[in-house]
């Protein structure tokens, strides 16, 4: 079933309090489609976040990005906790970091209870290499940079062990979208990283607008500063909905 344009913003609520982030998600429950809640509010609310969210704004997707990373026994746990938070709460994503390789993800998927036949419960999404990593930062990290020279390489490698392994979805950034959806069509690409043209340098290195990532491949985008810093939030999500549809319309107007 084809997706309205701002049904594909996922908005960070990247802040501080549960209050805090009610009052967003008040303000963009009919401006965005899903909700992300990361660490900072996990951590600060629990559990308690996902269902006031979800109480607040019925018709939002929940995406709960904790980047799940340990050995495959405590994230089967973690998972399959999640996944009854998911039925009671209506989780629809949750993240597992790919750096672990095959085993990890697999448990992940095979704990988070996802219907094949229906395409219900909880999607698993790997997060191959995070929009904040250069190259320099790869080296430092101790990869191999004689196999995986830049950070392209590194993410559709992952990317193609989570395909392997089940995943729903991958998370990427902008710049790797289009290779990533040739290579794997299947996977949903989810990119975050997204800021507009003129927008000043931060710790988001590798970027680029909602229209550039939706014409790549992107199926979602997470948008956090240029909706949460913006003077009239609404109508800043109401922009790159607008640039989601031209997008859209030029890749494959049957997605709208």
């Amino acid at each position: 079933m084809a997706k309205k344009p701002f049904q594909r913003i996922i908005f960070a609520l990247d802040l501080p309090t549960l209050n805090d982030a009610l009052k967003y998600v008040e303000l963009l429950k009919c401006s965005v489609g899903l909700f992300k809640i990361g660490l900072e509010l996990f951590i600060a609310a629990g559990p308690m976040a996902i269902e006031a969210v979800k109480k607040a704004a019925p018709g939002c997707g929940i995406f709960l990005d904790l980047k799940l990373h340990d050995i495959p026994a405590t994230v089967t746990g973690a998972m399959t906790t999640a996944s009854e938070l998911g039925e009671r709460a209506g989780v629809d994503f949750v993240t597992v970091h790919c750096d672990d390789g095959g085993p990890l993800l697999k448990a992940a998927v095979e704990a988070a209870s996802l219907d094949s036949a229906t395409g219900h419960g909880l999607r698993v999404l790997g997060v191959t290499v995070l929009t904040s990593m250069s190259a320099e930062a790869m080296v430092e990290a101790g990869i191999d940079i004689k196999r995986f020279p830049t950070p392209p390489d590194l993410v559709l490698h992952r990317a193609a062990i989570a395909s392997k392994a089940g995943c729903a979805g991958v998370i990427c950034s902008p710049l790797e979208a289009q290779a990533v959806k040739e290579a794997n069509p299947g996977l949903l690409v989810i990119t975050p990283g997204i800021r507009s043209a003129d927008a000043p340098a931060d710790d988001q290195r590798r970027t680029a607008t909602p229209y550039e990532a939706v014409k790549a491949g992107a199926d979602y985008i997470v948008v956090g500063r240029p909706i949460r810093e913006a003077e009239n939030p609404v109508k800043a999500a109401a922009l790159i909905a607008s640039e989601i549809e031209r997008a859209l319309k030029e890749r494959d107007p049957s997605l709208l």
